[in-house]
């Protein structure tokens, strides 16, 4: 329904119509251009816009397009997970990942601690990644509780990493905003650059994958997160140890 060239081409407000899309299919299969305006937050120009850059000549078109996907794919079995390991690979390796992880590594290395944060499978991968990097020497700690006392002094040299595939969850919303009003850095590991926690991460390192609802169940990949964060890990390890792992 959707090439990686046209995804590439979306602007901020492109994006979130294009996510909208892809989650409410077929509702939007059959909402007015007006309607959909609205549920969106954009304007209807920047509705045939995105018409346009999907190789259709108005919104009617693409409706048409839309309902035609949802009939192809009414019977399809869930995705293969080398689909969506090649879907990473081909939309990321060709832009700047590695200078990405590299500038992560940079802003990590000089910190005394690492805070991962992230809810429900985010949040077992957040787990796992300061399990990860603490193996590695790098002392890091999952945070399940936005409450959860630490003093400032600790903050200030500290160094946060969110993980959301939407990028839009308000726990971790609601946690970066308290953790950065006392000094930490953020790093959001999230599955588009056009996002509310994209917009408040010191860097963020997008990995671009299509989103997978399944029954009613978010089951997108998170194969590029582990390995981000098995990357990042081991390029901190050399950075502190002047050697190849």
């Amino acid at each position: 329904m959707f090439t990686n060239e046209e995804i590439a081409s979306y602007n901020e407000l492109e994006t979130s119509l294009y996510q909208y899309i892809t989650k409410n299919m077929e509702k939007a299969a059959y909402m007015r251009i007006r309607e959909l305006a609205e549920a969106t937050h954009v304007s209807t120009t920047t509705i045939l816009r995105f018409c346009r850059k999907n190789g259709c000549e108005g919104f009617s078109e693409f409706k048409v397009k839309l309902k035609l996907h949802l009939e192809n794919t009414e019977a399809a079995t869930v995705k293969d997970s080398k689909h969506a390991v090649s879907e990473f690979f081909e939309r990321t390796l060709a832009g700047n990942l590695d200078e990405n992880i590299h500038k992560a590594a940079d802003i990590i290395q000089p910190a005394d601690h690492v805070l991962f944060i992230g809810i429900g499978s985010s949040g077992i991968l957040a787990e796992y990644g300061a399990r990860y990097f603490s193996s590695l020497g790098t002392f890091s700690v999952y945070i399940k509780d936005p409450y959860y006392p630490i003093h400032t002094r600790v903050l200030e040299r500290s160094v946060t990493i969110a993980l959301s595939v939407s990028g839009e969850n308000r726990y971790t919303t609601t946690h970066i905003h308290q953790l950065k009003e006392k000094g930490s850095k953020v790093i959001a590991i999230t599955n588009t650059k056009h996002s509310t926690i994209a917009s408040m991460a010191d860097l963020t390192i997008p990995y671009y994958v299509t989103e997978e609802v399944h029954h009613g169940s978010n089951i997108t990949t998170q194969m590029p997160v582990i390995y981000l964060l098995e990357t990042i890990a081991r390029e901190v390890y050399k950075k502190k140890q002047g050697q190849d792992v």
